[in-house]
């Protein structure tokens, strides 16, 4: 994550939307962010962001935006970069970090800081077949379980579990 002003950072990141709620992906290339993003566009995301993310500090929460010179496009391996509808901004409801190995039994109450929030963390395997079901679930959990962005005292721009 990179800090560009006050309140904003540009993160390498992929972000989907499920019912105005965001996702927000994060690894490094080749871990399955956009391949993941499309899987999940087919169960009815929409896409906010591929490969970088703007993530602003809002009123409610983190929110992510699309940057302006890549809005709407996707890139797919072996495809190319693709065209897809798309949203300008959502607020963010979790991360998933495709960088980690999973627990087979997770804690349910891992967090990211990001722009001065924490918010739900949790790692998952993005390439393997049910990644999109695990990532619908997990998403569920949190929005049943009202586990929202909260606001930190001291803003930090690492990750960090807590």
């Amino acid at each position: 994550m990179t800090q560009t002003s006050p309140g904003r950072c540009l993160v390498h990141a992929t972000a989907v939307a499920l019912d105005g709620r965001a996702i927000l992906l994060l690894g490094p290339s080749g871990s399955g962010k956009s391949d993941l993003a499309l899987r999940l566009i087919d169960k009815g995301a929409i896409l906010v962001c591929d490969d970088y993310c703007d993530i602003v500090d809002g009123v409610d929460g983190p929110q992510v935006v699309a940057k302006a010179s890549i809005a709407g496009k996707i890139e797919i391996r072996g495809v190319g970069i693709v065209a897809t509808p798309h949203i300008a901004r959502a607020q963010i409801a979790m991360a998933l970090h495709l960088d980690t190995l999973p627990d087979r039994m997770p804690q349910t109450n891992q967090n990211s800081n990001i722009v001065g929030w924490s918010i739900p963390s949790f790692a998952i395997a993005a390439f393997e077949a049910s990644a999109p079901l695990k990532a619908i679930a997990l998403l569920r959990l949190v929005v049943d379980a009202r586990r929202h962005p909260v606001r930190l005292e001291t803003p930090s721009y690492n990750r960090g579990d807590t």
